[in-house]
């Protein structure tokens, strides 16, 4: 087995005891266990003695909790990380977007001033065919009158 693998494996056991920890299961071993203990402080074991391995059990149970709370801590941590980076890559992915969004707004100003210049050529352009068409009707009026005079 690898190191790493061994991380892995370890690492899936600690996590399944985090999550048992805090399970019905886990309060009901607890309170079994004192209820155990407190019986057998009453009994003829021995109050000092019962409550000396009761203190031991309870500090070593303190040490592995403050430790498997670090962990889990150290586990969010990394989370958080990851998402923080996923945010700001999204985040300048918005950034892009917008400045697309700007360039394709500023064409889409520049399409439409053409369109009103187009507009406003439009006419000028008519009047110009209508004026050319007027010329090219008297130029033929003006023949028809030199041919009826011959």
């Amino acid at each position: 087995m690898t190191k790493k693998e061994h991380k892995q494996k370890i690492g899936r056991i600690s996590n399944k005891f985090i999550s048992w920890i805090g399970s019905r299961g886990s309060l009901a071993v607890h309170t079994i266990f004192f209820t155990v203990m407190i019986a057998l402080a009453f009994s003829d074991v021995g109050f000092d003695k019962v409550m000396l391995v009761l203190t031991t059990i309870v500090s070593l149970e303190a040490i592995y909790l403050s430790i498997f709370i670090q962990m889990t801590v150290n586990k969010h941590q990394e989370e958080l990380e990851e998402v923080s980076e996923d945010i700001d890559e999204i985040q300048k992915d918005v950034d892009e977007i917008q400045e697309d969004v700007d360039e394709i707004q500023k064409d889409v100003d520049e399409i439409q001033e053409d369109v009103e210049e187009i507009e406003e050529d439009k006419p000028k352009e008519l009047y110009k065919k209508i004026e050319k068409n007027l010329q090219e009707l008297l130029n033929e009026v003006s023949e028809l009158k030199k041919l009826d005079k011959n």
